[in-house]
């Protein structure tokens, strides 16, 4: 028996880093498609962003609406300085959006009007494999 939990132990941390370094993959490829879509937003191309973000995001939001938004939600901080990513946190599940693969990241970012604003976005991994944004928040 003590042999027995001996292997199940020693094969469980055999699979911890490949499990991790399949995570690691994951969370880089979300930080691509993250951004590539937030260098839209810095370019004031919101309709722009909304058409490379996933369709739970679309669906949440008309791409003309998304595109006022856009503007009017990043016009007082003015024009996009720096950005510095803080953390990323791959997930299965967030409250309140469907079932699936996501990376939460949030940056701490420049603006000409705003030092350190906080910037968190969303990717969703898609069934093609590809990473979507499907969130966005600034404050």
């Amino acid at each position: 028996m003590k042999a027995i939990a001996a292997f199940v132990l020693a094969a469980a941390s055999l699979a911890a880093p490949a499990l991790h370094a399949q995570e690691d993959a994951k969370v880089a490829a979300a930080r691509e498609a993250a951004d590539r879509w937030l260098a839209a937003m810095d370019a004031g191309k919101a309709v722009e962003a909304w058409d490379e973000a996933a369709p739970a995001m679309q669906a949440a939001v008309t791409r003309d609406a998304w595109g006022q938004a856009g503007a009017q939600v990043r016009a007082p901080f003015g024009a996009f300085s720096a950005r510095k990513l803080v953390s990323s946190v791959y997930t299965r599940a967030i409250p309140g959006a469907p079932a699936g693969e996501y990376v939460v990241m949030q940056y701490t970012t420049d603006f000409a009007n705003r030092a350190g604003a906080v910037e968190t976005v969303t990717p969703m991994r898609q069934p093609d494999g590809s990473w979507k944004v499907s969130g966005y928040y600034i404050r």
